[in-house]
């Protein structure tokens, strides 16, 4: 006879995938019901801690636990390649801002210094916190993409979520001030981008994924030529970029020689990789149209050529791998 309990159990428990639940629901529910006398289980229900519990194992058995079909494994291979870059990105963003930021603010006088240090410690105790924080916590990102590659997955998650926490502060500002529409959209866009990273890093590098590998290149090598590339784009218009224009530089520079490399010859062309850079640039298209439309018709000529290149070279790239990731999972039977 099913009791009430086992009843609530089996439905906690359809929150595995299918192929998980034919294995093991049977002796999963024994285990759960092992100690549990009759009478008890027609009143009680599973606790908080075994619904978090399965939770996390249906996503771990979702992102390429062992054993898990084709499909799964690649769908994990792919959010764990979109995490691994997006840290990549963001970590090499935010110490290029801030190297340049540095040079600039002790290079130009004494009242650019001034300004600088005025944005960290000059507005009282709470916005003195909230600018520090905004300056050092996104360095952690740098942390938390060579953590990830020396395989301390623990310290890369912590190091990420910490990283994407200053991406809220101007969303607590966007309510408590009530910030224009033309601001808001820019603010969630950065946070989506945040803390997708942040998120997918902690889902899909869990305890049974495979260490996080780099599809080409050393780990420090890549990071310097993100930086450089970063540097190099803001110092060619350094008063013709806005805060996204590394990012997407980068990004579009680094997907295209992905993609031309891959494509060159009869070489077999990774699905879980062109879907992760296919995400990726969706998100940074979001933030692109986010950053700039509103100040589209006050931008100087070559500012608003640029970002509308950016743009149209975001959609074209992420149409092409899109592309490029369907036919090598129609081609592969997935």
């Amino acid at each position: 006879m099913t009791t009430l309990l086992e009843t609530r159990y089996r439905a906690v428990l359809r929150l595995l995938p299918a192929y998980y639940r034919r294995e093991r629901e049977e002796e999963m529910v024994e285990t759960y019901l092992w100690d549990v006398d009759q009478d008890t289980q027609e009143q009680s229900r599973p606790t908080l801690g075994e619904v978090a519990s399965i939770l996390a194992l249906a996503v771990r058995s979702r992102l390429g636990a062992p054993a898990a079909p084709r499909r799964y494994a690649v769908l994990g291979s792919a959010v764990r390649l979109f995490a691994l870059f997006a840290v990549l990105l963001q970590a090499a963003s935010a110490l290029v801002d801030r190297v340049l930021g540095l040079t600039w603010a002790s290079t130009r006088g004494g009242s650019q210094w001034e300004m600088f240090t005025d944005g960290l410690t000059g507005h009282g105790v709470w916005s003195g916190a909230e600018g520090i924080a905004q300056w050092f916590l996104p360095l952690l990102w740098t942390v938390a993409y060579f953590a990830l590659l020396r395989d301390r997955r623990r310290l890369a998650q912590v190091c990420a979520l910490v990283a994407a926490v200053p991406t809220l502060l101007p969303l607590v500002d966007l309510w408590a001030l009530d910030f224009a529409p033309s601001d808001s959209a820019y603010v969630v866009a950065a946070a989506v981008l945040a803390w997708s990273s942040a998120l997918a890093l902690c889902a899909a590098h869990h305890r049974d994924a495979p260490p996080a590998v780099l599809p080409a290149g050393a780990p420090g090598l890549v990071f310097a030529a993100c930086c450089v590339l970063m540097g190099g784009s803001v110092v060619v218009l350094p008063g013709g970029v806005d805060t996204v224009w590394a990012l997407v530089t980068c990004y579009l520079a680094a997907a295209l020689a992905w993609l031309l490399y891959r494509l060159r010859g009869d070489r077999h062309v990774p699905a879980g990789e062109a879907a992760a850079l296919a995400a990726l640039g969706l998100l940074l298209l979001v933030v692109r149209v986010a950053a700039v439309y509103p100040w589209l018709d006050v931008l100087p000529g070559v500012l608003r050529v640029g970002v509308l290149t950016q743009a149209a070279a975001l959609v074209a790239l992420t149409a092409a791998l899109a592309v490029v990731s369907g036919r090598g999972l129609l081609s592969r039977g997935t």
